[in-house]
């Protein structure tokens, strides 16, 4: 922090306590705060719902302030213990001013995938959400709040009855507000609330509830019974006796929308665009943030059964495509794989590694075709050297791809195809059509991952069948009805998040010899519409692996068969 805001600081809170009482009972330092709360930090939910009310019912949209402060005298005077109340107090003014800067600048909410996400975030995609204006809020509306309450002398200086009497009227006050609130203004509550659901999650604190679910049920909740499925599973064998190689390249924050192949305006697919690439058209993922459906695309559960807790307790393809002998390997740039490479080889890049694509906070997606060639080169070496021969492979490369905000970050300048682009954390402060550019350069800069991942397999290609997919874990959005990033609600996220890119490298060969039409699925790829459902499925189809676990109305390859 600067000499300058550290002196303005000080001097806001020697003002703050020079017009502050020398004491203030609990009562009234909650009443405050739950003011405080009720018409300050929830201002994103009391502008929702005033964007929502009707003409005529100007008085509604003004309620919600002052039936929220109700709440809070009843929910805050819980805490109105000494050595208790400040400590609690402090911890919500903080985390509530950066909800509140999350909500207000990007239009997301905290709800309990929001927490899953934030929990299980990388430090390299932590540090790129703080700049001025997050710092600026955290500041104005969490830390000076807080440094007044600690500074100011609350106490309670009436008898042990007095007190309990007081806070009992308090708590009654508190809930004759909320009544007051319910009797005149129930229908409107209730037709909006009918039909904006979503509204409770808009609520700050909520994230201190939905905080603590996560922490239980990751950490002290029963785990379930472990069922390896798959188990079963085996190779169906190829004609021309070659082993497989395919490699699945995970894509990070990749919209459809922006795809070339998939009917964007701009040629964001340069690289790829001469090597024959099947592009399905129509693919919606099973999440919007990568905890929730990085895990879910690699389970066999479906978008509508998914649950973490029984995805984990349970194997997912890469542990049945293991399962039927291939050597499995995850190579990570995104921070982690959320427990989808638990039974299998993984790789974790680190941003600190002695290489030119690494800045200490991330690398460049190239430095997956890096590892990967790596990788390959030594496998062929370590078979010549023993005389065996090479073994069947399946390859992930999770790729750290067009996540925000920082997409400048994600690929070198020279690769930057699209300008003016925005060169900020602080998104919403930059144009729409310099964030569209610089999301651009992203999806042009994974293509050309991608193109020299397919040069690299194409050099095996006489020693295995190859092929590669890419498929990404969810979307983005980029100021559409001011809503920015990602993590939404699926019930209400926009498709910008939610349609994704599913694209395969097939080379005729390799379908050839695992017994399926190329033209077939390409034809498919053009009307049919996918999800991430399908995946689990379709790579068994896709690389030739028999198994009671795979499902074939849900593999893309079922009917696209060779006779």
């Amino acid at each position: 922090m600067s000499l300058t805001r550290v002196a303005i600081l000080k001097l806001l809170t020697q003002t703050l306590s020079r017009i502050t009482p020398k004491s203030i009972s609990y009562e009234v330092m909650t009443l405050i705060i739950a003011v405080y709360f009720g018409l300050v930090l929830n201002f994103p939910i009391i502008r929702k719902i005033y964007q929502l009310s009707t003409e005529g019912h100007v008085l509604f949209s003004l309620s919600p302030a002052i039936l929220l402060s109700g709440c809070f005298m009843v929910i805050f005077s819980l805490f109105t213990i000494r050595f208790v109340f400040k400590p609690v107090m402090v911890v919500l003014l903080l985390t509530s001013s950066a909800a509140m800067y999350a909500m207000l600048k990007y239009n997301v909410m905290i709800d309990y995938s929001m927490i899953e996400n934030i929990f299980e975030t990388n430090s390299g995609e932590a540090y790129s959400y703080i700049n001025a204006y997050s710092v600026g809020y955290v500041l104005a509306f969490g830390v000076l709040p807080s440094i007044w309450l600690l500074s100011t002398n609350v106490t309670d200086r009436a008898s042990v009855a007095k007190t309990v009497i007081r806070r009992v009227g308090f708590v009654v006050l508190g809930l004759a507000v909320i009544g007051a609130m319910i009797v005149f203004f129930y229908k409107d509550y209730a037709s909006v609330g009918r039909n904006n659901q979503y509204l409770n999650k808009m609520i700050i604190p909520a994230h201190i509830y939905n905080t603590a679910k996560y922490i239980n049920q990751r950490f002290f909740s029963e785990k379930l019974t472990f069922n390896p499925i798959g188990q079963d599973a085996q190779l169906v064998p190829v004609a021309n006796g070659k082993p497989t190689l395919m490699v699945l390249v995970v894509g990070e924050t990749a919209r459809a929308q922006n795809m070339a192949y998939n009917g964007y305006q701009r040629n964001t697919n340069p690289y790829t665009q001469d090597l024959s690439i099947i592009a399905l058209q129509n693919v919606s993922s099973c999440g919007t943030a990568t905890a929730h459906s990085l895990p879910c695309m690699f389970s066999n559960l479906t978008h509508n059964s998914y649950n973490r807790e029984a995805a984990e307790a349970q194997n997912n393809v890469l542990d049945v495509i293991k399962a039927a002998g291939v050597e499995v390997t995850w190579f990570d740039n995104d921070g982690g794989d959320k427990a989808v490479g638990a039974r299998i080889n993984t790789i974790d890049i680190s941003p600190n590694e002695n290489n030119p694509l690494c800045d200490g906070l991330s690398c460049y997606d190239e430095i997956l075709v890096e590892k990967l060639t790596q990788k390959l080169q030594q496998d062929a070496q370590t078979s010549a050297a023993s005389g065996k021969g090479l073994t069947n492979q399946f390859i992930a490369l999770h790729t750290i791809g067009s996540h925000g905000p920082t997409y400048w970050q994600r690929y070198p300048a020279d690769k930057a195809s699209f300008t003016p682009e925005c060169s900020r954390s602080d998104i919403e402060n930059c144009s729409d059509q310099e964030i569209i550019n610089v999301y651009d350069n992203t999806i042009a800069y994974t293509d050309f991952v991608l193109a020299k991942t397919i040069k690299v397999l194409e050099q095996y290609q006489d020693n295995y069948n190859v092929a590669l997919v890419y498929l990404s874990d969810h979307g983005e959005s980029l100021g559409e009805s001011g809503m920015y990033l990602h993590g939404t609600p699926y019930s209400i996220a926009p498709s910008q998040q939610t349609h994704v890119p599913w694209f395969m490298w097939l080379p005729q060969e390799y379908t050839q010899a695992k017994g399926v039409d190329r033209e077939c699925i390409a034809d498919h790829a053009q009307t049919a519409s996918y999800s991430h459902d399908n995946l689990f499925h379709s790579l068994l189809g896709l690389y030739g692996v028999n198994t009671s676990a795979r499902d074939a109305k849900l593999d893309i390859t079922s009917n696209c068969k060779l006779n």
